[in-house]
């Protein structure tokens, strides 16, 4: 316990806590406190876990909502039909800027976790089980110690994963499970059946680190009194991230169906200029539609919102939205895999025209071209990224419209960028033009298409743009080759 560390992500509770059972008492349950917070977990075969999945509707607690027992029954049909056991991985790679329940969890109640993925891996029999983590985060520290602590039904491991954005992708992290580049695989595959989309081509039952949690207090409770939190359609509780101006975000556990406002007012927050449900692949709401929203996947379909990863953002009344909107564009971006059409150029030439938009330096057709971009890539590429990124924004230009309008009319909107959306401290390689520097060449435009765009008098219409590890090839070639030595490539810790 001494080795753990005492910056843990801070924790909330609407109604009776469970997933957060004991963390009032607790900074981090070790065997012994889980073992007094929670009762005895029992084992169960194969056919009863599976019903009691069903039973109480357990679906993904990752963003794809995908049931579990579906998932489940897929994998242990290709475990049979190859004749290898499966395995079992738990996804807490979490890069999502504005969400840490995983982490949260991974790191405060580990063996919650555990006994999910224990239970599923007996009564599956599973030959392994596989827990990812975010390099750096305190589930690098957490997670093994919990393994040591207990008996396990097979071999377990922790696997330590780059924090970027697509690290938290099912593909990607089997992949780095696999020793390969941390990215999503080329062609959309189910790691159920094995092959090459598995863990050493095993059929694999990959779920995030909440479902399996979730799994475990299932079966203490059973479905009736599991069902007594939530919605008839969605019993249970979620876990949510409640980003704070000024704060560390704050995961708290409601009930399902629990209104969008409730939670707002128990963290001190309003709706403001609007509220972003399900992080940075989900959706922006309206502040007249956000009150009332009930937190679920069907009420927030209903308003054509998202829960996703569970991640929220109040925007705030004093910051600029589309300049927000754009620091967020521009990082989504850069954080792809660079593999497929949508990636390598609809999302870089929607961020730089939401950039343009920003900056009062665009006319109406360049927001009719990224609208067009955004469309192309929903549903195109080769994982969801896209499709993510294409919702956020496109919500994000909805609500926003009268802020859209005042930067479109070219006297902006006259806030200040606060930068309250979340992102990572800047790291990587970013690319640098120096206007003074700049006479208008246009090479640098036609050597890295993908990073610089001119405007209409020839020179680049950003002057810093972040760079992906895929884009830095031709970032290179630009600075190396740039007539007027404008551009130069920089490198942060």
């Amino acid at each position: 316990m001494n080795d753990i560390p005492l910056n843990l992500p801070e924790v909330g509770w609407l109604d009776e806590p469970r997933l957060t059972a004991g963390l009032d008492r607790h900074q981090r349950l070790d065997l012994a406190a889980h073992g007094r917070v929670h009762p005895p977990l029992l084992p169960r075969d194969r056919d009863d876990l599976l019903a009691l999945a069903e039973a109480v509707g357990l679906s993904g607690r990752g963003g794809a909502g995908f049931p579990f027992a579906r998932k489940a029954r897929a994998a242990l049909a290709a475990a049979e039909r190859a004749g290898a056991p499966p395995v079992v991985v738990v996804n807490g790679a979490e890069g999502e800027p504005s969400s840490a329940k995983d982490k949260m969890l991974l790191a405060r109640v580990p063996h919650l976790v555990l006994d999910g993925a224990c239970l599923a891996a007996a009564a599956f029999g599973a030959e392994e089980i596989v827990i990812g983590v975010a390099a750096g985060s305190p589930g690098e520290i957490s997670v093994p110690a919990a393994l040591a602590e207990r008996e396990l039904p097979c071999r377990a491991r922790t696997v330590c994963l780059p924090e970027r954005f697509v690290s938290g992708e099912s593909g990607a992290l089997i992949r780095g499970v696999n020793g390969l580049p941390v990215v999503p695989a080329p062609l959309k595959t189910r790691a159920a059946d094995g092959g090459a989309a598995g863990v050493r081509r095993r059929p694999t039952l990959l779920s995030n680190a909440e479902t399996w949690a979730q799994l475990a207090l299932a079966a203490r409770l059973g479905p009736d009194a599991y069902a007594a939190a939530g919605t008839a359609a969605e019993p249970g509780t979620i876990l949510l991230t409640v980003n704070r101006p000024g704060a560390d975000p704050l995961v708290v556990e409601v009930p399902a169906g629990t209104r969008l406002g409730a939670v707002l007012d128990a963290c001190g927050l309003h709706p403001g200029a609007g509220v972003l449900v399900g992080g940075y692949h989900g959706a922006w709401l309206h502040p007249s539609d956000a009150v009332e929203a009930p937190l679920s996947r069907a009420g927030l379909s209903d308003l054509g919102g998202a829960l996703g990863a569970g991640a929220i953002v109040a925007l705030p009344t004093d910051t600029c939205p589309l300049g927000e909107t754009a620091r967020v564009a521009a990082w989504l971006a850069a954080e792809s895999a660079g593999q497929c059409g949508p990636c390598k150029g609809g999302l870089p030439a929607a961020a730089e025209a939401i950039s343009m938009l920003a900056a009062g330096a665009a006319e109406p057709a360049v927001l009719e071209d990224a609208r067009r971009a955004l469309g192309a890539a929903q549903a195109g590429g080769a994982c969801s990224h896209p499709d993510g990124t294409a919702r956020f924004l496109l919500t994000a230009l909805d609500v926003f419209s009268r802020d859209l309008d005042a930067h479109l009319s070219g006297s902006g909107c006259g806030l200040p960028l606060r930068g309250v959306l979340p992102l990572p401290h800047t790291r990587g390689a970013r690319l640098e033009v120096n206007w003074s520097r700049c006479t208008g060449h246009g090479l640098c435009a036609v050597l890295a298409p993908d990073l610089i765009r001119l405007g209409p008098h020839g020179h680049p219409t950003s002057t810093t743009v972040p760079v992906a590890p895929w884009q830095e090839h031709d970032a290179r070639r630009a600075v190396s080759q740039c007539p007027a030595l404008a551009v130069r490539l920089r490198r942060h810790a």
